[in-house]
């Protein structure tokens, strides 16, 4: 009761003082620089910026949660998810995948699961000797359709390596893999981002598995039970796995204790603790210290090989769950021993996984050797794994790396697309494109463009090219117009997604990979039918209804014919997607909510025109080509289409660390250096809507701090 108490308190406080803020700007005139003088912003708490933006989606999502019925909580969940989209402080752009690759890696061979870890989990890659050519890559595809149809009884690792050796193949024992982004920290309680987990994820096992079918498996626990209510998950610690050191040797047993001081130490560390908030009894009471004693907290060892974990409520999706961070086990006695120094590197943390990092330079090379006390050793199908950076690198270096056999797959890009166009292996009549490039998949992530509601930041600590080069009087400008619905809405309805994902991937891949939702429409789905009053009028959504088209049907009652499609239930086959077509993009509804915006704002003595301008600062690596032009694009576009009213400041930096640390990097809100930023996405952690939606909830959603709040 009291959250919601304060809120109500706070949308009276935010309504005197925007009137406060009409009051004083009655009276405009022309500043001594020529500008027309923009009233001072008034002063805000993050809660009141929240709330005018998005406070009808934080209502509905909570209304969502009281919903016990499956079907009933994913359809609620999708009416939350289109208030959040007309909120518009983010603008999805694109997900992974879509484009043009070339690969020696068998499809299929390691977890299809789009949430959690176990997709980023390497052991079951098999890999071949050679690029492998699309015909052969359809035939394993089929190999695993019918592999996967037998569920635990399949076997297609090695019907999938049999395929291989008989068609000219040889199965390989290394897998040689590129990242662009450095691992910051090992410790897995004390992080959230992805460079970091991708490569914790080799070094340790959780309790359950997803497999390489999509299936739920048994890992560290042998087994579950769950109680009637639903309350209580018992997990049976399978015996004897070892924890061991860098160099192999045994430093101790794994036991139900690891999974319970693990825990104490997300919550601690605040970093994902957010995740099990409301789901693990007393876990967001004991974060929050409302509680000290963690003996409250909803994990108990009740023996060595037992462990019990208490919810708040019955959770439809808690298995899911389990291969994130908050479900990870930790040693207590070597972290604790370790201190300030655990995860710093290689040789500060314990494996228990099928991986030991036995070199670890993150700004160069990682080499993951096949751990000898691993539990199940048959499951890993390549002993070492080389991961080689390319940070700050030219994207032609990894095209050209994995033509050598350097490297085991790339991306096709615009830039070095013409290369795969002429180059030819020693041997071939057609050219690597022509022979081995094949479009992959698009994934479950969720990149987009952030609106900071909230900006404070305006320059960025070490990068001497991150300062804005906006006036007091633009930066006053900036804040009025971001804070008014319709600007946001104009702004992403003007920029022309296709045109700019065209520079990385070219036009004819330029929507493969677009999305119009923040979650994908297709994630979950009804399996019975569900009644809904949308703005008044009962409509019920059948058995088999994606969420997408539940979204879209919220979206379009309350925006009517300028709504985005968000949903085309056309798509793939008929089977409908929200992703492959840019539903956003339409200059003449942009104008239109323009328009909108500056008589709103001029109602609160706000001008916003030609001559004055509003100027948003967007960060970019300038220092790579690619990335300068996608900026440059995004500029140009969006300038065109809302005819000058609007002006894209480049901020450029010539480092790829300054471009990430302007937004990405920073774990507060507060730093937040820009008004628009495109370097940021979403990968679900479990298999619910609210897996993407949580990280836009006020205070502790992950995401939330690119919206300038928070964290």
């Amino acid at each position: 009761m009291k959250k919601k108490l304060l809120v109500s308190l706070i949308a009276v406080v935010l309504v005197l003082v925007l009137s406060v803020g009409i009051f004083a700007a009655c009276n405009k005139k022309k500043n001594n620089g020529g500008e027309v003088a923009v009233p001072a912003f008034p002063e805000k708490t993050e809660q009141q910026a929240y709330d005018n933006a998005l406070g009808d989606f934080a209502t509905a999502l909570e209304l969502a949660k009281t919903k016990l019925d499956v079907n009933e909580r994913y359809a609620y969940m999708a009416l939350a998810e289109a208030k959040m989209l007309e909120a518009t402080a983010y603008l999805p752009t694109t997900s992974r995948g879509g484009s043009y690759a070339i690969t020696r890696l068998a499809p299929y061979s390691v977890s299809p699961v789009l949430f959690g870890t176990d997709n980023e989990r390497l052991h079951g890659t098999i890999v071949a000797d050679k690029l492998i050519v699309p015909e052969d890559r359809d035939a394993l595809k089929a190999i695993y359709a019918e592999e996967k149809a037998k569920g635990e009884a399949g076997d297609y690792a090695g019907k999938a390596k049999a395929y291989l050796g008989s068609h000219g193949y040889v199965v390989k024992n290394e897998y040689r893999y590129s990242y662009t982004t450095a691992p910051v920290t090992l410790d897995i309680t004390n992080t959230q981002k992805q460079p970091d987990a991708r490569v914790i994820a080799q070094t340790y096992d959780g309790l359950m598995e997803y497999n390489e079918y999509g299936i739920l498996s048994p890992a560290l626990a042998t087994s579950y039970d769950m109680s009637e209510d639903g309350l209580t998950y018992t997990f049976h610690i399978r015996e004897g796995v070892k924890w061991v050191d860098q160099q192999g040797r045994e430093r101790g047993t794994v036991t139900a204790n690891d999974w319970v001081f693990g825990m104490k130490k997300i919550l601690e560390n605040k970093k994902t603790s957010g995740l099990v908030y409301g789901i693990i009894k007393n876990a967001e009471e004991y974060a929050t210290a409302e509680i000290t004693d963690f003996s409250q907290v909803g994990v108990k060892a009740t023996d060595a090989n037992t462990l019990v974990y208490t919810l708040e409520a019955p959770c439809s999706y808690f298995v899911t769950m389990l291969s994130y961070n908050p479900f990870a086990p930790i040693y207590q006695s070597y972290y604790e021993t370790e201190g300030e120094d655990y995860g710093k590197d290689a040789s500060h943390i314990l494996y228990c996984g099928p991986y030991l990092i036995t070199s670890y330079n993150k700004d160069t090379k990682i080499v993951f050797t096949k751990n000898a006390n691993y539990w199940n050793p048959d499951a890993v199908q390549v002993d070492t794994l080389t991961w080689i950076s390319y940070i700050n690198q030219d994207t032609n270096n990894l095209y050209k790396d994995c033509r050598d056999n350097k490297l085991d797959n790339a991306g096709l890009t615009s830039k070095n697309l013409p290369l795969a166009k002429s180059d030819k292996l020693e041997g071939d009549t057609q050219t690597i494109f022509e022979k081995y490039a094949y479009t992959t998949l698009t994934d479950s992530t969720a990149f987009g463009v952030w609106f900071n509601l909230y900006r404070r930041t305006y320059s960025t600590d070490g990068y001497d090219d991150l300062n804005s080069p906006q006036t007091e009087n633009q930066k006053n400008l900036a804040k009025w117009a971001l804070s008014n619905v319709n600007f946001r809405r104009a702004v992403a309805r003007a920029f022309d997604r296709a045109s700019w994902n065209a520079v990385s991937r070219g036009a004819d891949l330029c929507e493969a990979n677009l999305q119009n939702m923040f979650t994908p429409g297709t994630f979950v789905a009804l399996t019975g039918p569900v009644t809904l009053s949308i703005n008044g009028t009962n409509r019920t959504f059948a058995a088999g209804t994606y969420y997408g088209e539940i979204v879209q049907a919220q979206i379009s009652a309350d925006l009517g014919a300028d709504a985005p499609t968000v949903w085309n239930p056309q798509a793939d086959g008929g089977i409908g997607s929200s992703g492959g077509f840019d539903g956003w993009y339409n200059p003449t509804v942009a104008m239109k909510y323009l328009n909108q915006a500056i008589e709103e704002l001029k109602a609160q003595g706000v001008t916003v025109s030609k001559e004055n301008p509003v100027h948003l600062d967007l960060p970019n690596w300038v220092g790579d080509e690619l990335y300068e032009t996608m900026g440059k694009t995004l500029k140009q576009n969006i300038e065109r289409d809302l005819q000058g009213y609007v002006i894209i400041n480049i901020v450029g930096t010539a480092s790829e660390e300054g471009y990430t640390d302007a937004g990405f990097g920073p774990d507060e809100g507060e730093k937040m250096n820009y008004d628009i930023y495109d370097n940021s996405g979403w990968g679900p952690d479990y298999g619910d809507p609210a897996t993407y939606l949580d990280c836009l909830k006020p205070v502790s959603g992950d995401m939330i701090k690119l919206l300038g709040l928070w964290k």
